[in-house]
């Protein structure tokens, strides 16, 4: 019994991730690097959020940010939000903060260290990314990172902004 009931777990949350698109984002409040707390619907109504569930200890998260920040440098003054959510946990949190800043990242960074969030969005493999419509619908959802990854994301943005023009 207990293992049918991992492999439905499993069978579950594999189904949400793939099935995610065009579902309501479920929302969250959780706290910056700085200390604030906010709420997933801060930022919804002025465009689109591109959610990255990340970890410092996660070497395509590390390659697929930098990607990101240029992403989000481009279309931030026409309405792009980039929510990045920490998976790091009590023992390598420490790191965030120090990696942010080395790198200039001026994005949203958030701490998830219990991983309730990512729980509540199915993440099971970092890196993974979310992209919302300005009304908090999931557009698109992609698990894992390779190069390459980030057009397709880029042009998802676009199509959205374009849209809300």
């Amino acid at each position: 019994m207990k293992y049918l009931t991992l492999i439905l777990f499993f069978v579950f949350t594999v189904t949400f991730a793939q099935n995610a698109v065009n579902k309501k984002a479920p929302d969250f409040e959780l706290e910056t690097i700085s200390g604030d707390e906010v709420a997933l619907s801060d930022f919804l109504g002025n465009g689109p959020v591109l959610i990255n569930f990340w970890a410092t200890w996660c070497k395509p998260c590390v390659e697929e940010m930098k990607y990101y920040q240029e992403i989000y440098d481009k279309y931030k003054e026409r309405g792009l939000t980039l929510l990045a959510i920490s998976e790091d946990n009590e023992r390598s949190v420490a790191k965030v903060i120090p990696y942010i800043r080395s790198n200039n990242y001026n994005f949203t960074v958030l701490l998830d260290p219990d991983n309730s969030v990512a729980r509540d969005y199915y993440v099971r493999v970092v890196p993974h990314t979310y992209v919302l419509d300005k009304n908090g619908n999931i557009v698109f959802s992609h698990s894992g990172y390779k190069k390459g990854d980030e057009k397709e994301v880029e042009k998802i943005i676009v199509e959205l902004l374009e849209k809300n023009k």
